[in-house]
């Protein structure tokens, strides 16, 4: 009897990279196991829970040791040693940014790893650390096939003018548009809305994606007409450390008249902004929500007034609002910042339980609220391995 065939699948943040290993014989794939290599702490470590969160392998190295190549090695021995008995068909990796010619996953040859590493402008703090995988696995693994699955993909199908930037239109020729992101996690809520609540997959949908990168998509018959990101993940909602929406007229000033540099300007928008920047202490929500300091609780409230702002402009796109569901880090486990943007939204209908909000149940929204308000945790890895075993199908590789 032949072995089963599995998926790696890598989830590249900033300074941390989850990744997960699936089972993908059946139609749906399973998950073996998970894990994340993070490199916040002083000795980055390697952490393997099995698919009931169970520890399976943790190891620590030196700062000095801590090259993603040797945290690479790790896994896939890992790997190759408990799972022996599964055949490693690829690895799949979330890449931010597909940019104008990829609406689906692909294969990544040379000449699409150049493609992408081109776009890296348009997403400098995530395209570089999405491919730098992949490059140490072909160096490890020459003849392991990757695959690459975007972030913009769920978007490809926005059109004018959700789409487009009053700028001349021939920057628009040459691919400057808006282009959107977190679609993996918008296509996977999207799914699950279909099992939760059918009847709602055509009805008027926003998911409000909120972690430390966050956005908004609103969704027609399950396909993405508008979202809160543009060109590049600066755009839209307050994140943990990115501005989102500011005045250009900001960026001029910082140039013109604080003398900054482009690359201290760059610097500012993605690494000093967001929740950092307003709070001066934390860009993490349960920091900010924890402290007593007034500056926290001033960045908690320009976080909810602008994802409810949001939220209102994609109900005009949509021409109303039928569901809002909440999803990512925040989303999932803030209460707090679920039950404000509620009270901030109550003029368009939204009625949050409190008892079913404190309690994170499935379906948040009171009787009396015109609009079905739910919690689904994201899965991210889960798509870009459903996305790999149907590549790999295509190619009669399984």
């Amino acid at each position: 009897m032949p072995a089963p065939d599995s998926v790696l699948v890598l989830n590249s943040g900033s300074s941390s990279i989850k990744f997960g290993l699936f089972d993908i014989a059946a139609v749906e794939p399973a998950l073996l196991c998970k894990g994340l290599l993070d490199e916040h702490e002083a000795k980055p470590r390697l952490v393997v829970k099995g698919f009931a969160g169970e520890n399976l392998f943790e190891k620590h190295r030196e700062a000095s040791d801590a090259d993603s190549g040797h945290l690479f090695a790790d896994v896939l021995g890992f790997i190759e040693d408990r799972f022996g008995d599964h055949r490693l068909r690829a690895v799949g990796h979330r890449v931010v940014h597909g940019g104008p010619d990829y609406s689906g996953p692909v294969e990544l040859t040379d000449d699409v790893y150049a493609k992408l590493e081109a776009l890296t402008p348009l997403a400098p703090l995530h395209q570089p650390r999405c491919l730098e995988p992949v490059r140490t696995i072909k160096a490890a693994r020459p003849a392991l096939t990757q695959i690459a699955c975007f972030d913009t993909a769920f978007h490809h199908g926005l059109a004018p003018p959700a789409s487009r930037f009053a700028i001349p239109r021939r920057y628009e020729e040459r691919g400057v548009r808006r282009y959107g992101f977190h679609g993996l996690s918008f296509e996977y809520v999207a799914g699950r809305i279909a099992g939760i609540a059918p009847q709602l997959i055509a009805k008027r949908t926003v998911i409000a994606h909120l972690g430390n990168g966050a956005s908004l998509c609103a969704l027609c018959d399950g396909r993405s007409v508008d979202t809160t990101m543009g060109l590049t993940p600066l755009d839209g909602l307050v994140m943990g450390t990115r501005c989102g929406t500011v005045d250009p007229g900001l960026l001029l000033y910082l140039q013109q008249h604080e003398k900054m540099l482009v690359e201290d300007v760059q610097q500012l928008l993605y690494h000093e902004s967001g929740l950092l920047g307003v709070s001066g202490i934390s860009s993490d929500m349960r920091t900010l929500l924890a402290s007593n300091e007034a500056t926290a609780r001033e960045a908690v409230d320009l976080f909810t007034f602008r994802a409810a702002q949001e939220i209102a402009v994609m109900a005009n796109t949509l021409g109303g609002i039928d569901c809002l569901v909440f999803t990512g880090g925040i989303g999932e486990h803030a209460k707090e910042i679920r039950s404000a943007i509620g009270a901030r939204l109550a003029w368009l209908g939204v009625r949050i339980d409190v008892a079913a909000n404190d309690e994170a149940r499935e379906r948040i929204n009171g009787g009396d609220s015109t609009v079905d308000v739910f919690i689904i945790p994201t899965n991210e890895e889960l798509v870009i391995a459903q996305h790999c075993a149907a590549v790999l199908r295509q190619g009669h590789r399984i």
